[in-house]
């Protein structure tokens, strides 16, 4: 059975899924709550510098409390300075958070139950934590979502998945997408065993907290 997720040469990477967006058959079969219902006017805001310039975030710490949580236990820790973004495919998403430049997969904290359930959809522009093929195994590793249309990645979502558990979407870049596309169209190679592997170190410089 194809399942969206797996690992490679120590890379934690989505699968054969790619081959389903890239053959146009990616459709929603339900309704999602729209995104942008998810806001809070009181949603931390995360601050990506990286190597291409600069992305800001919005966490829905409302609908995603464990995973906003932790996402910023790792950012207040300094977790993410100086690692990459280890996995890009343009028009699918740019995965980093767990990789050195040096391609060294850096300790973590335990993986966090999967949230996925809170009703939103992989859209363009959505930041959603990357996985194993256990689906309360998510740690520090996020992928953004560079879908070719706005509804992004939609077999990525809960509903569609077929392992019917899907990927917990917990925040929206709010600017900075210029940044993305950017990232999304670095050439790439296949490096030790790993696929889509920019040529060149897409480096986070540093993951802050610009609002609370």
């Amino acid at each position: 059975m194809m399942r969206p997720l797996i690992v490679v040469g120590g890379f934690t990477i989505l699968a054969a899924v790619t081959l389903v967006y890239a053959a146009g058959l990616f459709s929603s079969s339900e309704p999602s709550i729209a995104n942008k219902e998810a806001s809070s006017p009181n949603d931390p805001i995360v601050l990506i510098d990286t190597s291409m310039g600069q992305i800001k975030v919005e966490l829905f710490e409302t609908k995603a409390p464990r995973t906003v949580k932790n996402f910023l236990s790792y950012v207040n820790d300094k977790y993410y300075d100086g690692l990459i973004f280890h996995r890009v495919i343009k028009d699918f998403m740019i995965q980093g958070g767990g990789f050195t430049k040096d391609g060294e997969k850096k300790p973590t904290k335990p993986p966090i139950v999967n949230e996925s359930v809170n009703g939103l959809s992989n859209e363009r522009g959505t930041i959603a934590m990357a996985r194993t093929n256990e689906p309360d195994s998510a740690t520090s590793q996020f992928y953004i979502n560079t879908g070719k249309t706005e509804k992004g990645n939609p077999k990525l979502d809960r509903l569609n998945a077929q392992d019917g558990v899907g990927y917990c979407v917990f925040g929206k870049v709010t600017e900075g997408m210029d940044v993305v596309n950017a990232i999304q169209n670095v050439p790439t190679t296949t490096r030790d065993g790993s696929a889509d592997v920019p040529v060149e170190p897409v480096i986070i410089n540093s993951i802050r907290v610009v609002k609370e």
